[in-house]
This record gives C-alpha cells, structure tokens and sequence, in this order.
C-alpha cells in the first residue's frame, strides 16, 4: 500500500479534449423567457473514451500510480484520488505459477463551464470508479539470476457520474450529455497481458531485485446509461529496482533489521499518454525492513518505505507499508 500526495502546477488536463458538439443547457432564471447556455467541449463518446483511459492507470499494477492525490496548485484542491492495492505470488519452485490481483478506486473531480456568450458558469461533476484486475502467469527461469514471467490480465470496473449542481435548476430538457453527467455509469472489461523480466541476486550481507514489465490492456464499457461504446488501449513500461541490506548489527525477531532502497519509473503508453498532463512518473525510495521469519507467525516480512515522486510538472510524497507472506 502506497500513499502519496502530489502537486501539479497548472490545472490537469481535460479528459475531453476538443469537440465540435454544442450541448444545450436550459436554465431557469425567474424570467418570461429561458437562458439558455451551452458547454461546447462535452460529448459523450469523448467522455467514455477518456474515462476508459483514465481507469488505465487503475487497471495495470503500479507503484508510482498506486495511491495519488492531485491537486490544482491555484485551487489547492484535489482533482484526482487513486488508490490501488495489489499482491502477487509464485506458487513453489517446483510448480511456478505466478498469480496476481489488484483491486482500484479512483475519484476525478472535473469542472464544466456553461456560457450564453456573455456570462459563464462552472459546473462542476464527480466520478467515481472501481475496478478489480487478475493476473495468471508462469515462471521460466532462464539462468540461477535471471527468469522470465508472462501474464494474462483480465478486469472488470464500473464508473458512476453524479453532477453536483449548486445555483442551476435544471430543467427535464436536457440531453444526453448532461443525463451523463448528473447520473451516468459505465461497466467495464478489459482484457490484455504482462511480460516480466526478472532479476533477483541474494546474498547474506545483500539483496538486489530488478523487475522490467510491459504491460497492456484493452478496455471496453457495456451496460452504460449512454448509448456509446467506449474503449481504450493502455500500456506501462515500468522498471523498479531495489536494495536491501543489514543495518550495522541491528537485529529484531533474531534477524537482521534491514535498510532498504528502491527506484521505480514508469511510463505510461497508448490512450493513457497526456490524459493527466504527464507522461511518465518517476520514485525514489528508502525505508526499514523487518525480518519475521524467525518466528512463528504468518508474516515473513514488513516493510515501511518514504518516497519521492515525480514528474513533468508533478511531484510529492509517499509514505508506503508492504508485507510478505
């Protein structure tokens, strides 16, 4: 579990980019006659594509994704909440079947802005979202250090929308970009794979893991409240290393108290690429380690990390907690 704040400069990127769609809104003012405005960067296909792309991040494990609180650096609020928990085992030695899991939860705070030409008002929305992705693979080693690790993935993730209009009063004519926006879902599926190289060298006065994973996905919505079929094709090329070696002659448990140090990088492909202003995140990490092994108890390991994130235009902190069975 990882959780980390982080600060962008200027405000995040629409998930909508530009559309030619002028949406009407009917607003009423206590006049004779209607005001009416319209929002023209709003369509519905563009809006199910781009959260599809956003669940990217939710669907393909990741450290520097796995818990993030953006915020706009002029409002100081939060844009996006992410959190992401995770596991993953190999069987035995003797039978190496590799399985993991992650569940995702995910709340983006976009702002609309209405205008009849003259006055503009911000509308601002919420979505939230879930999704639980499974992973099945086998291990091939191909040397005593170095193994090769395929995975199939498949997910399924569900996004609600709940406009929150305060000083609107919004009438039944609406389209079906605002029925979207005031109380639209999406289920989702997705389906792709993983290929890790790994490489692993321990040693009683050290430890070294080195993990290069390509992932992807293909993501698709069905059962939604809006008549479009939105899909999305996301990847991750992430790299994460670290070092784990004993403090001094600290002991705890009669085992060694370990320091440890880590690097992650991660850059982010396909339809995830500029969805949230960046690219690719990067982290630096240190921490203590606790070895359990010695004693009777389910844990084997328990492992508090800090971490520096950062990125075109973004950086934070992480404070991280991990265990090994």
């Amino acid at each position: 579990m990882c959780i980390a704040r982080i600060r962008q400069g200027p405000a995040l990127r629409t998930l909508l980019g530009a559309s030619a769609v002028i949406a009407p809104l009917v607003l009423a003012d206590g006049s004779a006659h209607a005001q009416i405005f319209t929002i023209p960067d709003v369509d519905v296909q563009k809006l199910a594509d781009g959260i599809l792309a956003l669940m990217g991040f939710q669907v393909i494990p990741d450290i520097t994704t796995s818990s993030l609180s953006i915020e706009n650096a002029s409002t100081d609020n939060p844009n996006l909440l992410m959190s992401q928990f995770g596991a993953g085992f190999t069987v035995s030695e003797t039978f190496p079947l590799y399985l993991e899991g992650t569940l995702a939860f995910s709340r983006y705070d976009p702002a609309f802005v209405a205008s009849d030409g003259q006055e503009t008002r911000r509308i601002p929305a919420r979505w939230n979202s879930g999704a639980a992705t499974v992973g099945i693979g086998w291990n091939i080693p191909l040397s005593e250090t170095f193994a090769l690790r395929p995975i199939a993935n498949a997910s399924l993730g569900y996004v609600a929308s709940d406009l929150k209009v305060l000083e609107f009063a919004l009438e039944d004519r609406l389209g079906e970009e605002f029925d979207f926006l005031q109380r639209g879902s999406l289920s989702t599926y997705g389906y792709g794979g993983s290929l890790i190289l790994d490489y692993g060298l321990f040693r009683p006065n050290y430890e070294i893991d080195v993990e290069l994973r390509y992932s992807y996905m293909h993501l698709e919505n069905f059962n939604g409240s809006v008549a479009v079929q939105g899909r999305a094709d996301v990847s991750a090329l992430n790299l994460w290393a670290r070092w784990r070696a004993p403090i001094s002659d600290w002991t705890a448990f009669d085992r060694p108290v370990r320091y440890v140090l880590e690097l992650t990088h991660s850059e982010f492909l396909g339809d995830q690429r500029d969805v949230l202003g960046f690219n690719s995140l990067t982290s630096l990490g240190t921490g203590i380690e606790l070895d359990a092994s010695g004693i009777n108890i389910l844990v084997d390991r328990a492992r508090m990390m800090g971490r520096y994130v950062f990125g075109n235009n973004v950086s934070g902190f992480s404070i991280g907690f991990a265990i090994t069975f």
